[in-house]
């Protein structure tokens, strides 16, 4: 008999929500006006859901009072802060698209970005860590300080009109945050209502540049009907609820902050807790604490740094229960750690991209554990997933394919970028990951790597998340990613980055012995390197593009010296 395609459709008897994102945050504060809705720890903000939803309302309608329409793109650069969450639901309710942009942008990025999806307003504060924000938009805009405030016209940004700072003082040809929390006037609230009656779920509500580990960032639309109901089924697979408090240490000005982290909370009415600025692993093991959250979202890295935080132990962690971890693999060893030191037996591992709202297969809380640390879970409802071979054609399950993803999640496209829309998107609707795959009989998927990491040694396909798990198991690794370098015989060798966990010591041979004994010879690392970090993204995704330039300049190095 042959085997089942390797095709999943999650159904569900629960039908899509025609909702809008403001929608969502005005059905939390009416459910439940009291509650906790916000926390921003070293902000020293405890906001209730009536609370936060009036500071919205607010905000949004002086947005169109100092002059924005609906339509109009708002760009938001700043560090996870309280005025970020104001800021995402506002520019929703006022009808305008929602610019995310990364806090690590230098000005060659932030001026592509702004000018790219046509900005009329950037929110942002004028410096964060080593970034000197209005620094960079002078460079960009030297026309700034001889604006006045609304009234900026740039030669090199034509579009933006508008610079909002989140400072205590507006400089020079700027309006301060504080201008848009003053009460709004009759009329501004009068064309809040008109607008916000208008906005339709399959509107725009925001862009986001993809974090470009392959150093191509591309401006991904999505629409409200995409991360509404994306949030709402992440929530459901995570069982959120009002009694939650969920701590999100990620940014939010990606998808896992801003869709996974506090539009599920609203959706599901659970709280809000942002422990700093940026990632500080002290601090949201702090937070999770005081707060007694039941949940944390972050990356591979991010609970690495947490079980090695030196405070670990000491802290009462006992509250945790559900989570996510996503964003990169998420090696089998490190969940088991988690679920057990960290009290996290429910988390839940979730997989998609960007362009998919993100999230397109997720674990679930009542998950057999040998699933939940093995896979990504099965699709979510509404989601359709087919893996395929090279020729685009769909293989049986079991076998390693790239993952297709349709269905409500997916982008209307990339913005003003139609040749790399059709590249991305065919004309059944099917969006390509990049991600090679497996369906087993069950509906579970396992991510086996990336089409472009994929190495191929002397003929043998050689997937690295296979001999990564490996590593893992070693009692000395804390983290190790795998790479393909060139080699004159093979076309390509295995190169293994590793991070020893603190205070452990350990040879190359000892490694190389350790995957001798479970893995077949070709899959032996020939190249071993300790290191104390990795190249990543703001968001904290290892960046093997980087890795690979490195190792090429080293090899290329050692080889010119040799001659």
């Amino acid at each position: 008999m042959p085997s089942a395609p390797s095709y999943v459709h999650g159904t569900s008897p629960h039908p899509l929500r025609p909702t809008t994102v403001h929608q969502v945050l005005a059905e939390a504060a009416s459910n439940a006006p009291d509650g906790l809705a916000l926390v921003a720890s070293h902000q020293g903000v405890r906001w209730s859901w009536s609370v936060l939803r009036a500071r919205v309302a607010n905000a949004a309608a002086r947005l169109l009072g100092i002059g924005l329409e609906p339509g109009d793109r708002i760009g938001i650069l700043a560090p996870n802060r309280a005025e970020w969450v104001v800021a995402q639901f506002a520019a929703a309710e006022a009808g305008l698209v929602l610019v995310n942009l990364n806090p690590a942008y230098r000005a060659p990025e932030l001026e592509h970005a702004l000018a790219h999806a046509g900005c009329r307003a950037l929110i942002t504060q004028s410096a964060f860590k080593s970034s000197r924000y209005l620094d960079m938009l002078r460079q960009i805009c030297p026309e700034l300080d001889g604006a006045g405030a609304g009234a900026l016209s740039a030669a090199r940004l034509p579009a933006l009109r508008q610079v909002v700072v989140l400072d205590e003082e507006a400089p020079a040809g700027t309006l301060s945050w504080r201008a848009l929390e003053a009460p709004a006037t009759d009329a501004e609230r009068a064309r809040l209502t008109e607008v916000a009656q208008a906005i339709q779920f399959d509107d725009v509500v925001n862009i986001q540049f993809t974090s470009g580990t392959t150093g191509h960032p591309k401006a991904a639309t999505l629409t409200h009907h995409n991360i509404v109901n994306n949030a709402w089924l992440v929530g459901e697979r995570m069982a959120l609820g009002r009694d939650d408090r969920l701590c999100i240490p990620v940014p939010l000005y990606h998808c896992f902050g801003m869709v996974m982290g506090t539009l599920t909370c609203a959706v599901h009415g659970a709280t809000m807790v942002l422990p700093s600025a940026g990632f500080d692993a002290h601090a949201a093991l702090q937070a999770m604490s005081t707060e007694r959250c039941t949940a944390v979202h972050g990356v591979p890295t991010m609970f690495i740094a947490f079980l090695d935080d030196p405070d670990f132990a000491r802290l009462d962690l006992s509250a945790l229960r559900t989570g996510i971890m996503a964003g990169a693999p998420c090696p089998v060893e490190l969940m088991q750690r988690v679920m057990h030191d960290m009290h996290l037996a429910e988390i839940t591992i979730a997989y998609g991209m960007t362009e998919t709202g993100p999230v397109s297969f997720q674990t679930a809380v009542d998950d057999p554990v040998q699933r939940r640390v093995e896979t990504v879970g099965r699709v979510l409802p509404h989601t359709e997933v087919k893996i395929v071979d090279g020729d685009r054609r769909v293989i049986p399950r079991g076998e390693t394919g790239e993952l297709l993803t349709r269905g409500y999640c997916v982008m209307p496209g990339y913005w003003a970028d139609p040749e790399r829309t059709a590249q991305a998107i065919d004309a059944a609707g099917w969006i390509a990951s990049g991600d090679l795959a497996v369906i087993d009989d069950e509906g579970y998927c396992r991510i086996v790597g990336r089409t472009k990491d994929m190495l191929i040694r002397g003929g043998e396909n050689i997937y690295p998340r296979e001999i990564e798990e490996v590593l893992y198991t070693h009692p000395k690794v804390d983290q190790a990613e795998v790479i393909g370098v060139p080699d004159p015989r093979y076309g390509e060798e295995v190169c293994a980055w590793v991070k020893l966990r603190a205070g452990e010591t350990c040879s190359e041979e000892e490694l190389r012995a350790f995957c001798r004994e479970r893995m077949a010879h070709f899959k032996v690392p020939r190249y071993l390197r300790f290191v104390d970090a990795f190249p990543t993204t703001v968001t904290g995704k290892v960046q093997k593009f980087a890795m690979r330039e490195l190792m090429r300049r080293e090899l290329a190095a050692l080889e010119e010296a040799a001659r």
